[in-house]
């Protein structure tokens, strides 16, 4: 999960539309309510019932490294499906608010069908990337943390101008304003330093979101070219529990 800062970027006063990312929002959710994983659905019971049958849910829609690269065809899909599954509340809430910050305005720039294959094209590799450098990992991989790290990537490049409102802890959660080419590479560079210590804190997917930045970035470069980039004026208004 995305969750160094919680973001804002301004807009002008007409919102655009992007069916694409609200159809995105309204699956995950979707998909996490009815899952066991939010523990709302009274059929998987409780207690012990309840985790193995979270414990069953993310071993058959998300990524098992282990047997990603073993050739079933149903592990190959997983990277697809991972995407629509989050493993805790503040795993989905923290996703959908960067998926609903940073993809409107990209998916309005990209178009929608190309936004969506965008979408799920980074995602599969992010996750994919992931895996192959723990291909022994027997552990689960959800989220959709990949994908919207890609559409970061992606906003960095066609947005570099636009003003985001961040809440840093070091100035006591104060909003701070400052232009996505300030606090993309910022958080991309916390990605990259606690990917270095991975294995000593919990099980985030950090790797996952630096190859989806990366692709993300990288495509809107290749795509778009220096001449179709937006520059945003100030105006009034992104693993969970080893899941990316």
């Amino acid at each position: 999960m995305i969750s160094h800062r919680s973001p804002t970027v301004s807009r002008t006063s007409r919102y655009p539309s992007a069916p694409v990312t609200y159809t995105l929002l309204i699956l995950c959710c979707l998909v996490f309510v009815i899952s066991p994983a939010s523990g709302l659905n009274q059929a998987y019971g409780s207690g012990d019932a309840l985790l193995a049958a979270q414990r069953a849910y993310f071993h058959r829609w998300g990524v098992i490294p282990a047997e990603l690269f073993q050739g079933s065809p149903r592990a190959v899909l997983t990277p697809a499906t991972a995407l629509f599954v989050h493993g805790s509340w503040v795993h989905l809430l923290g996703n959908m608010l960067f998926l609903y910050v940073f993809g409107v305005m990209t998916e309005e720039r990209m178009g929608r069908t190309e936004f969506a294959l965008f979408y799920l094209g980074c995602g599969y590799l992010a996750l994919l990337g992931y895996a192959a450098a723990n291909s022994a990992s027997e552990q689960s991989l959800v989220g959709a943390s990949g994908a919207i790290s890609a559409v970061l990537g992606a906003f960095l490049y066609l947005f570099p101008a636009a003003r985001v409102t961040s809440l840093l802890p070091f100035l006591f959660f104060l909003p701070v304003r400052f232009p996505a080419w300030v606090v993309l590479p910022f958080w991309a560079t916390l990605q990259w330093l606690a990917a270095g210590r991975a294995d000593q804190g919990p099980g985030v997917a950090y790797l996952a979101h630096l190859v989806g930045f990366g692709l993300g970035f990288l495509y809107a470069w290749v795509r778009f070219g220096r001449t179709t980039r937006v520059k945003s004026a100030p105006a009034p208004a992104p693993e969970g529990e080893n899941q990316p």
